[in-house]
């Protein structure tokens, strides 16, 4: 294929020079941590993940250079190929990315770049593609949403305030987000001859476009509501609480060999293995290879509320293999009632098994997964992102198996360990069946089902994340975006009852 035909280098560039002075921070905002990753950090992912990128640059505030150099290389992030200083401005940041991009290129080779806020770090693969894709046709591109809002133009009149000149059609008025996409060449000459404008200022780079190239046109793509610029103390509660009630997509399902290779020689212990989702991960994991630990009450005798009990299950297993890889916990309880009605003993009970039984878990695994750099996979329920009258015990117990999971993949990064959580949608269980009775068996996800999806999380490469498994497949909007949708769903059909 001739060179001018070849597909044009497609970088990210980061602009991260913010102070975070707005949200009342020593540090600037991109470094804030935000679910228990710096914001950064979750944007570099989103690029990092975009297999329409091929590299990324990142520009951040003087003196905190070092910092993202950790995250990325804590993060693993193998697509940032330089993080150097930003400038006093943005404009002069998009200078320096603009300088920097252009090195190497051969003679009249252009690429694609794309300008995105380090502090928006709820971006969707969907519209880091949506960008790309756009740049095939058109030189310069923007992702904007529409206003909700009606938009006044006001005046200032001395002493008496503001008052309204003008409210425009809010049918034509758009909020304009990041990335912004260019080709080189377009946002470079756009800067060459801002160059000469002695009163040159921008906020954003199409700006920059529609002012000295007005001949280029500036296509628009749909951006998204929830890819939010982290700018006022307010918004980092937002995007935190984002990032809690937001679930990923299952991973793609292996195929049969790559379960086989994966498995085999493996050992995996699941606690809850007696019946129902454990069982059934410890069948599927068995055939595929690996050597699997089943325990539960009913079966080995093992109580997952007894620490002692946990130690030996692990102990054992490790000595007799070896090694162990996975751990997977699926046991707890479901107790329905009235607070004020449930007696001590129920209430034990349910933060013993529920609680204190993962804790206990993790902190008994964490040494063997260490060393195998393996992983810990927790169960939510539906209900965890609201609680429901009569089920005060359950949903809260659930809603802390998301917040031990995002703490520990954070505190476990560092020593490759994973820690994922699985939130089924109402499954078949004997547990289920216990509370409700005999429900049609189309309205509930099979645990086989289930299991097969935890199987998959297990051998993915995702950490810190609420993996939802429904009955319709939600993998056409895949990713965090899709996610965030899922569980703004889920909490409108809460009333359904819990997995």
């Amino acid at each position: 294929m001739s060179q001018h035909l070849a597909k044009p280098r497609t970088t990210a560039v980061i602009l991260a020079g913010g102070t975070g002075q707005r949200v009342g921070l020593s540090i600037p905002k991109q470094l804030l941590k935000i679910a228990g990753k710096a914001v950064i950090e979750h944007t570099l992912s989103s690029f990092e993940k975009a297999e329409s990128i091929d590299d990324v640059i990142v520009l951040m505030a003087p003196g905190y250079v070092p910092d993202v150099e950790n995250i990325v290389t804590r993060a693993g992030f193998v697509k940032v190929r330089r993080i150097i200083e930003g400038g006093a401005t943005r404009n002069e940041t998009t200078e320096l990315a603009i300088e920097a991009l252009s090195e190497g290129l051969a003679e009249g080779e252009d690429a694609n770049v794309l300008f995105h806020d380090a502090v928006r770090p709820l971006l969707s693969q969907r519209v880091i593609d949506d960008c790309v894709a756009a740049l095939e046709r058109y030189q310069a591109v923007d992702v904007a949403i529409p206003s909700a809002d009606t938009i006044i133009v006001t005046r200032t009149h001395g002493e008496d305030g503001e008052f309204i000149t003008e409210i425009p059609d809010r049918s034509r008025l758009r909020r304009g987000q990041t990335p912004q996409a260019f080709k080189l060449s377009t946002i470079r000459h756009a800067y060459e001859i801002a160059a000469g404008d002695p009163h040159f200022q921008a906020t954003d780079d199409c700006s920059v476009v529609l002012k000295y190239l007005p001949d280029v046109p500036i296509h628009v793509v749909a951006g998204d509501e929830y890819n939010m610029k982290v700018t006022q103390p307010v918004d980092v509660f937002i995007a935190d609480k984002l990032f809690q009630l937001g679930s990923t997509a299952a991973p793609d399902q292996n195929g049969e060999d790559d379960y086989r290779e994966l498995l085999t020689g493996k050992t995996v212990v699941v606690f809850g293995g007696s019946y129902g989702i454990g069982h059934d991960i410890a069948q599927l994991a068995e055939s595929y290879g690996a050597t699997v630990y089943a325990l539960g009450r009913s079966t080995t005798g093992t109580h997952v509320e007894n620490p002692e009990e946990v130690d030996d299950a692990l102990s054992r297993a490790y000595a007799e293999t070896g090694r162990i890889d996975h751990v997977v916990n699926t046991a707890g309880v479901l107790r329905i009632g009235k607070l004020a009605e449930t007696d001590n003993a129920t209430i034990q009970e349910a933060l013993r098994v529920n609680y204190l039984a993962p804790v206990q878990i993790a902190r008994s695994a964490y040494k063997y997964l260490a060393e195998t750099k393996g992983q810990l996979l927790l169960y939510t329920s539906s209900s965890y992102t609201r609680g429901r009258a009569e089920y005060s015990l359950y949903s809260s117990t659930k809603a802390a198996m998301v917040n031990l999971t995002q703490a520990l993949a954070d505190e476990w990064a560092a020593d490759g360990v994973r820690v994922n959580c699985i939130n089924p949608e109402r499954t078949a269980t004997p547990m289920r069946t216990k509370a409700f009775g005999q429900e049609p068996a189309e309205s509930l996800l099979s645990s086989e089902a289930v299991a097969r999806t935890s199987l998959d999380v297990l051998l993915s490469e995702l950490t810190g994340h609420v993996i939802d498994v429904r009955q319709q497949d939600p993998t056409a909007a895949a990713g965090m975006a899709s996610g965030f949708e899922q569980a703004l769903a889920s909490v409108l059909d809460r009333q359904d009852g819990v997995a």
